[in-house]
């Protein structure tokens, strides 16, 4: 049984123009919500509940599906513009006028994206475990290792632990209850991405890495908005060294890396980033 409230937070619907969008919200509302965009292949499931119960001690929470992926139906999309219109779509179906917006991994790209087209609408950015697109100056190539795991149809746990923890006893250790801690709704019939969404989102991913950095560089600095930029020191995923290129051209930003964590950070130092986060948001 699980001790999560997050778990026990239903499915709630609203109807945008060209989805019926499925979210789940927490937390005590009023104020400015945070809405949290998804990482890549990422349905409203695999966010892990620990790490929502603490966000939603403090913040009106909530998390969502982009269209044509998960519980969300639609066409899904294949560029980081169409999923940063989707996630327009369903904020103003929600009728809010402002948010504050927490994106992870490919999430944390389009929550930029978003932050660009409608900076009316966002408040704060917090980008986790992410990029700002484009060719990252120095950044290593992923590794074959990488590239064939996100090519898998559906990645088991271990390719999941490989691909968002560090290989260290601590840090396995926090990839495999990550694990424990969704797993409850994976026995209730979840939705998988499908073939045709997995494909959008890989083209999207392809799409925003050809981005020349000159291109990425000016969207950067006209971000007006605090940007708190988190990373895991040791992502395979999306190296550090992507925040760290992007706050030196953000007006007005925080970087924090975390020692022996990779892209999963957030949840094997969840205590911490939400500390992080919650003082980021308060200030």
């Amino acid at each position: 049984m699980s001790t999560f409230l997050a778990d026990k937070a239903d499915n709630l619907t609203v109807e945008g123009s060209s989805a019926t969008f499925t979210y789940r919200r927490l937390g005590p509302q009023g104020g400015t919500p945070l809405v949290l965009l998804n990482r890549f292949r990422g349905t409203l499931d695999w966010w892990d509940p620990e790490f929502l119960d603490l966000l939603a001690e403090d913040h009106d929470v909530i998390v969502f599906d982009n269209v044509g992926i998960g519980y969300t139906d639609g066409t899904p999309r294949d560029s980081v513009e169409g999923f940063a219109d989707g996630a327009i779509e369903f904020i103003e179906a929600l009728g809010l006028t402002q948010a504050d917006l927490l994106g992870w991994s490919l999430g944390g790209i389009v929550a930029q994206h978003v932050t660009l087209k409608r900076p009316d609408l966002v408040r704060k950015l917090i980008v986790a475990g992410s990029t700002p697109g484009g060719q990252v100056p120095g950044a290593p190539e992923l590794s074959e290792k990488v590239l064939g795991i996100m090519a898998k149809p559906e990645p088991d746990a271990d390719d999941m632990i490989y691909l968002f923890y560090p290989e260290t006893e601590a840090a396995t250790a926090s990839g495999r209850q990550h694990i424990a801690h969704v797993s409850p709704r994976f026995a209730t019939g979840r939705p998988y991405v499908s073939q045709e969404a997995a494909a959008g989102l890989l083209t999207a991913v392809g799409k925003s890495v050809s981005t020349p950095w000159e291109q990425v560089q000016a969207g950067l600095e006209s971000i007006k908005q605090p940007v708190l930029y988190a990373n895991g020191v040791d992502d395979v995923m999306i190296p550090a060294l992507a925040s760290y290129a992007a706050v030196q051209h953000l007006e007005n930003a925080t970087l924090v890396l975390y020692t022996g964590a990779g892209h999963g950070f957030l949840f094997q130092y969840a205590k911490e980033f939400v500390t992080q986060a919650t003082n980021f948001l308060a200030e």
